[in-house]
């Protein structure tokens, strides 16, 4: 049996993301939940549904609300939008922690306002216990005690932690934040900024070997445990735009920022109603 009030919310949900479309004049996405091997499926068919369409769109705007998540599903997110898209855009409403914040690296532009939030780039792998956790504060951890270690101030608690960790755990946490440093230098020089020409204190050509150092300082920063103390530190517009990232302010334009909100507001009361953690929508849904 139907529910007409879940009918009436898609209803309302697709008129509003059309207008949002027709404001950018592009295909808008909207995302919200963890990033993992189940979005990734997920997107894919909403992606393939609305290249479909005979009012498809080249450019795509991604509304992306998400926790974090894992980095191969980042990676393939990208690359489903990639395949798609001649040019990707992101817009936070809310926040995009951890592989949100790295997802959105690989867009041309970055859209926030003032509340909204990036985070470090603090990657999540699966533990023995099948739970997903942060690894930069395990790896910070781990060369803290070597560092004790090498000084023989290493206390007998901290030896036992010590000798009791996971070799291959921690080489898993190793890789896992090489990945994600590597997609996000390597996004960042080839997407976010191929229309960087001159640099703004200077008036210089901005070279390759520019774009790759600015990728890597970035990169550094945003997977500095000890500059951020937590994987979920919120990063806003201007400590972004501290970094040398250049953030677009959705909240200049009044009645965009009220379009993007209301929308992400009315999806996440659609979430509640629907007692869901995840949710893809676009105007080819069903």
């Amino acid at each position: 049996m139907k529910n007409p009030i879940l009918e009436k919310t898609n209803e309302l949900l697709k008129e509003q993301l059309e207008t949002i479309e027709a404001h950018f004049k592009a295909d808008c996405i909207y995302i919200n939940g963890p990033i993992s091997s189940e979005l990734v499926e997920i997107t894919r068919e909403v992606v393939e549904r609305l290249v479909e369409d005979t009012t498809r769109n080249t450019t795509a705007y991604i509304l992306l609300t998400t926790g974090g998540g894992d980095a191969i599903s980042v990676e393939r997110l990208a690359n489903i939008f990639r395949h798609n898209y001649s040019e990707v855009n992101f817009i936070v409403p809310d926040h995009a922690y951890s592989a949100g914040t790295i997802l959105c690296m690989s867009g041309d532009n970055i859209w926030m306002d003032y509340n909204s939030v990036l985070g470090p780039i603090d990657p999540q792998v699966q533990n023995k216990e099948g739970r997903y956790v942060p690894v930069l504060g395990y790896l910070d951890k781990i060369e803290d005690l070597i560092k004790k270690a090498q000084t023989n101030s290493l206390s007998q608690a901290e030896f036992l932690i010590l000798k009791d960790f996971d070799l291959a755990e921690l080489s898993q946490y190793e890789q896992a934040t090489e990945l994600t440093t590597d997609l996000l230098e390597q996004w960042l020089v080839k997407y976010k900024f191929k229309n960087w020409k001159t640099h703004s204190s200077t008036g210089k050509r901005v070279t390759e070997k520019d774009k790759k150092e600015r990728a890597k300082r970035i990169a550094k920063d945003l997977a500095n445990y000890s500059k951020w103390k937590s994987h979920g530190r919120p990063l806003n517009i201007d400590v972004i735009r501290n970094l040398k990232l250049k953030v677009e302010d959705f909240g200049e334009n009044k009645e965009q920022q009220r379009m993007i909100l209301n929308f992400h507001y009315m999806c996440e009361n659609f979430m509640r109603l629907q007692e869901v953690d995840g949710f893809v929508f676009s105007r080819r849904n069903t």
